[in-house]
């Protein structure tokens, strides 16, 4: 606002900025801010579109098919053709992660997910599903309770130490048991070929969270005793 002399000798403001001199610039000061973010930067995994990362990715959307035969006792042609599809999806992968090079951080991520999302549906629609025969409620807790503790367990493993902890041999003999528990199911095995193939898989589902939990404690030691500049930071 400017002020100038009236007819009266007195000031009369006005709304016109001050006049600068000829060659005079007015500069004004703007501060400037970052964008604040709410998204934590995620650590760099490597290559996402592999051929065994797109293996792994198949058996997560067959998952969701076998899932829906179970539940409704669908048509066991297809039942069976899928499962097979699965088990094989699940033995590729990892081979030709090593026979291609090309071994990532995300692979170790994808491969136990859809292993364990796997599990998780399918025990889940044989110990629910209105048809007979069905899977005993404790191995339901048990598969489940495994599963998501191990996920957990590797996503604290992954923040305190910034590495991807590779899913170990006896998950998948586990994993391997499991399914052939599964179609015993479908098939109607005998009572003991089912008994056989779900103790088996217990056993080894119990012997892996064990190896899981001494891996989970030596990664947790091994990362508070690292110095700041040792342990690998995000981006």
């Amino acid at each position: 606002m400017d002020s100038r002399d009236g007819a009266g000798g007195g000031r009369i403001a006005t709304d016109h900025p001050p006049r600068l001199p000829v060659g005079h610039r007015l500069v004004v000061s703007r501060k400037q801010t970052r964008p604040m973010s709410f998204v934590p930067s995620l650590p760099n995994l490597g290559r996402f579109w592999t051929a065994a990362n797109a293996l792994s990715l198949c058996r997560l959307a067959l998952v969701v098919p076998i899932t829906v035969f179970l539940w409704r006792d669908g048509p066991l042609g297809w039942l069976l053709g899928l499962v097979i599809l699965v088990i094989l999806t699940d033995w590729f992968d990892g081979r030709i992660a090593r026979w291609t090079h090309s071994v990532s951080d995300w692979g170790k991520v994808i491969d136990p997910v859809a292993d364990k999302f796997a599990a998780i549906m399918t025990v889940t629609a044989l110990t629910f599903r209105p048809a007979d025969p069905h899977l005993p409620l404790w191995f339901f807790g048990l598969v489940v309770g495994r599963d998501v503790a191990i996920l957990l367990g590797g996503m604290a493993i992954a923040r305190r130490s910034g590495q991807i902890v590779m899913s170990a041999w006896a998950g998948k003999a586990a994993s391997l048991w499991l399914a052939l528990t599964i179609l015993s199911v479908i098939l109607r095995a005998d009572p003991p070929v089912f008994r056989v193939c779900l103790w088996m898989a217990t056993g080894l589902f119990v012997f892996s969270f064990l190896l899981y939990v001494v891996r989970y404690l030596q990664a947790t030691r091994n990362a508070e005793g690292a110095t700041p500049d040792s342990v690998p930071q995000g981006p």
